[in-house]
């Protein structure tokens, strides 16, 4: 089936791309990559097909930039090999009918791109993937926000983002599960000018993320980390970490140590976070303090203000406030499936339930995710 393609000035109003006087990606977003526009003026491509290749396919969609991508079709998307993504390209997983859209199989790159949308979808590259790989790839690249997006199953870090990545946002996702070998969340590593807020980092063996660069680090949750939670860029070069307003809970895999592994390079801004560590069912942590993060050798550099800007453009909650909104609306939540619902149900639990897996299999698997073709919702754009 050819694909359909239209100008997006034709079918959708400049509101339902952005707002007018701020030029926001969308009404809510926030962070570093607040202002990305995506494919905001180009074509409109619907993809038609769960099909891994060919005309109207995800990869199809994707090949080319100046597009806005939405989606006349739900259900899984089993890639045979890694996807690479263009520039300048918005990508509205919200359009889907159904339960929405699963990428599973590989690895989506979003490599040496810049100006990218990218709003409620799943990203699982799964055991089968290249080992070495994540289910989201991002190195050098710039100006991004993925919002409601749930990225999980990696086979070295669930999220890679590296290599001089620079003005970026990560809003109320899901970051975790990561499979073997490393079962890791993301290695941030030599980044600039990074937001992470109101994720849900959850059954990741470490770095959670580890945060090597320049990095907002605001609302999010962390649950049932392995050796460490938080974990600081411990290296010669210095780092900037803005950590506000985080909840730690541990959960059955999880040592003491929800931060660390940091060194006097890590310059750290910390207020109002708390973590709950007695796994006792029962959400009733303490303040997170300086002493938490290390001693001696491996204490970091505490600061008195931000150290990557104003966090004016934030929406700045307590971490309980935060953990009851990310258990509420993060990930691919217009429609959660069984696996989004089940890391959620794990969190409720305050410390009683959650495993770090070697494959999806040991947690139930893809599930299913009922494939529905109608046209897409284009109204669905305004969704927030």
């Amino acid at each position: 089936m050819k694909p359909k393609v239209i100008f997006a000035a034709v079918i959708l109003s400049a509101a339902q791309f952005v707002s007018a006087q701020t030029n926001l990606a969308f009404s809510s977003a926030e962070g570093f990559g607040q202002f990305a526009s995506g494919g905001r003026g180009g074509e409109v491509f619907h993809v038609t097909t769960l099909a891994d290749s060919g005309a109207g396919s995800f990869r199809d969609a994707v090949s080319k930039p100046n597009r806005v991508v939405v989606f006349d079709v739900s259900g899984i998307i089993r890639l045979k090999s890694n996807v690479a993504v263009s520039s300048d390209i918005s990508i509205f997983g919200q359009t889907a009918p159904g339960d929405g859209v699963m990428i599973y199989g590989r690895t989506v790159s979003f490599s040496g791109q810049k100006n990218i949308v990218v709003r409620y979808l799943r990203f699982r590259e799964g055991i089968a993937g290249d080992k070495g790989k994540c289910s989201v790839n991002l190195s050098k690249g710039s100006d991004m926000i993925f919002d409601h997006c749930s990225i999980e199953w990696g086979r070295w870090d669930c999220l890679g983002l590296t290599q001089g990545s620079h003005d970026i946002t990560f809003q109320n996702c899901i970051i975790g599960e990561g499979v073997d070998p490393q079962r890791f969340g993301s290695l941030s590593d030599d980044v600039t000018n990074i937001t992470y807020t109101h994720n849900l980092w959850i059954n990741n063996q470490s770095r959670n993320p580890k945060a090597k660069g320049r990095i907002q680090y605001i609302n999010n949750v962390v649950y049932n980390w392995g050796v460490c939670g938080l974990v600081g860029g411990h290296s010669a070069g210095d780092h900037f970490q803005d950590v506000v307003g985080n909840y730690f809970i541990a959960g059955p895999n999880s040592s003491s140590h929800a931060v660390g592994e940091c060194a006097a390079t890590d310059h750290i801004f910390l207020k109002n976070n708390f973590v709950d560590s007695d796994k006792d069912g029962k959400l009733n942590g303490r303040e997170l303090v300086p002493a938490d993060f290390g001693s001696g050798e491996k204490a970091p550099t505490f600061v008195e203000s931000p150290s990557n800007g104003s966090l004016d453009n934030l929406k700045i909650e307590s971490a309980e406030a935060a953990l009851k909104n990310i258990l509420e609306n993060v990930g691919c939540s217009l429609h959660r499936d069984s696996v989004d619902a089940r890391l959620i149900d794990e969190v409720k639990s305050f410390g009683t339930r959650g495993k770090i897996s070697h494959s999806e299999a040991e947690v139930g698997g893809v599930g299913e995710l009922k494939a529905v073709h109608a046209p897409a919702n284009l109204k669905a754009l305004d969704a927030e």
